[in-house]
């Protein structure tokens, strides 16, 4: 995309202290039974496939997690699949990466477009994901927490044949109380790292970041996944942090304790997570490096993005298996082939030989 016609940089980092994250979603929902009663001014919209598109981009890990959870549902008949670029300005996503620098099923150059559409000067974050209503070119939801869950219940009759369960009933409670954890000492640790604007600030996030992956740490030492014996949406939710840790957090965000390639048990949850279709073939190492090297100028004003670090070992074998069980249940089965025109657009040579 030409610069020229971009605004000032976003800007993320706290001016004097610690990072708070903007929380305010559009709250609606899409369900198969509209008649139900919505939860305060949020409205419902119906199940119908085709109808929606999901805004997402490789680098954002808060989209990642839709994508993920899109591709092991199977979704893909349903709900299509829009991918912006992974730098933008102040008015966020950009679809630069599409022909004519616009999504092609719905024309939109910026995300922001179907936002104001919807809520005309929109005055909150632009944010992935992000559902469209295709036709209409208006945002639906922003609701990142809530899009895996409602791909998974309510959009259970356009699921695959094979399709796991990824917030089974018996295991909502604890999926919800680690994925709440995960969410505030490392999802969004990370960031309070990154974005500190005090020394103490950002020591007191460091500190709770390490809390959250000592805590991780010794959990995966004792099972294989993060609840209950099979993939869930609480490893939905975790992987695209630790897949972004090693290239981005560690330096970039000032999260530099250990690498994850140095810490036994989450590494070789990475990499079997890796290895699943669903998760190492919806991960773009270099969208990532691009878009928090170039976009976060306050963090690196350079706009250098590195060259390493190599993340071969993400795909050596790992020893997950000594506990027993597998990825998937009885009668699971692994997504098929990545969609056509779905594939990443940067694929590391070690992605190559990835099932």
């Amino acid at each position: 995309m030409d610069k020229k016609d971009w605004k000032t940089p976003p800007r993320n980092a706290s001016p004097d202290g610690a990072y708070v994250r903007d929380t305010t979603y559009i709250h609606d929902r899409i369900v198969r039974d509209t008649a139900r009663a919505s939860d305060g001014e949020a409205e419902l919209w119906p199940v119908v496939p085709g109808r929606y598109r999901l805004m997402a981009a490789r680098a954002c890990p808060w989209a990642h997690r839709t994508v993920i959870a899109r591709r092991l549902l199977g979704l893909e008949g349903a709900i299509s699949l829009g991918l912006a670029g992974p730098t933008h300005d102040a008015d966020s996503w950009v679809f630069d990466l599409d022909p004519d620098e616009r999504d092609p099923a719905t024309g939109l150059h910026r995300l922001k477009e179907a936002y104001d559409n919807r809520f005309p000067g929109y005055p909150k974050g632009i944010t992935v994901p992000a559902i469209v209503e295709v036709d209409s070119k208006q945002v639906v939801t922003n609701w990142f927490r809530q899009i895996p869950v409602d791909f998974n219940n309510e959009w259970s009759d356009y699921h695959r044949d094979g399709a796991p369960d990824l917030y089974p009933e018996n295991l909502r409670d604890e999926i919800d109380e680690v994925a709440d954890r995960v969410y505030k000492q490392v999802n969004n640790g990370v960031y309070r790292c990154g974005f500190a604007g005090s020394q103490e600030a950002y020591e007191g996030a460091y500190r709770e970041l390490w809390d959250g992956l000592n805590w991780l740490e010794e959990r995966l030492g004792r099972q294989r996944f993060l609840v209950g014996e099979h993939v869930t949406l609480a490893d939905v939710y975790l992987y695209p942090t630790l897949v972004r840790f090693d290239p981005v957090y560690y330096a970039h965000f000032k999260a530099s304790r250990h690498k994850i390639a140095e810490l036994p048990n989450l590494r070789g949850y990475t990499q079997e997570l890796f290895g699943l279709p669903g998760f190492g073939d919806t991960t773009d190492f270099t969208e990532i490096k691009q878009h928090y090297y170039i976009t976060h100028e306050e963090v690196n004003p350079t706009g250098v993005v590195p060259v390493g670090p190599d993340l071969s070992w993400i795909a050596e074998p790992h020893d997950r298996d000594r506990f027993g069980g597998s990825p998937f249940a009885a009668g699971v089965t692994a997504p098929g082939p990545v969609l056509a025109g779905e594939e990443v657009k940067n694929p590391e040579p070690f992605q190559l030989a990835l099932p």
